[in-house]
């Protein structure tokens, strides 16, 4: 069985998250989407929250499971059997950042390979930290994320 781990902090999650997941989940029988929590960090939604709205997003999908992990990501691909590691990737900083992070990864666990999904164009310039600064001054997002995700986010 082909297992591949989506890893993210999805706060929130985006219409660029949703197309990479939709482009992913036909090229393994699982795909999970992991919730990263990283205690240092005061995100937006917490991370229940983060749960919650990804399982709305891809409730149509019995394929795709929604999991919050805390510590290396790497120890939480061995803990549910996942071999490959999704990325997405929306402009060349951003490959800079995850070559390097993907090179540690293989160095800590040689078994696990890093896959990179280019975003679409229309999605290049779509973040979350872009999107939770429009939230902070109630802006309309509703462009920018899913609409299932928007009850999250009032």
């Amino acid at each position: 069985m082909k297992i591949a781990l989506f890893p993210g902090s999805f706060d929130p999650v985006t219409k660029a998250h949703v197309d990479i997941v939709k482009r992913a989940v036909n090229l393994f029988d699982k795909l999970y989407i992991g919730v990263g929590v990283n205690s240092s960090k005061q995100g937006l939604l917490s991370a229940g929250k983060r749960e919650e709205m990804l399982r709305a997003v891809f409730s149509y999908d019995e394929r795709i499971h929604i999991v919050a992990y805390e510590g290396l990501t790497v120890d939480f691909c061995r803990s549910i059997g996942a071999d490959y590691m999704i990325r997405g990737i929306r402009t060349v900083s951003d490959f800079e950042y995850e070559k390097a992070i993907a090179q540690m990864n293989h160095a800590l666990e040689p078994e696990i390979e890093s896959i990179f999904i280019v975003s679409k164009p229309g999605y290049s310039s779509i973040s979350s930290s872009i999107v939770r600064e429009i939230i902070r001054y109630n802006g309309d997002v509703s462009q920018f994320v899913p609409k299932e995700a928007i009850p999250f986010l009032q």
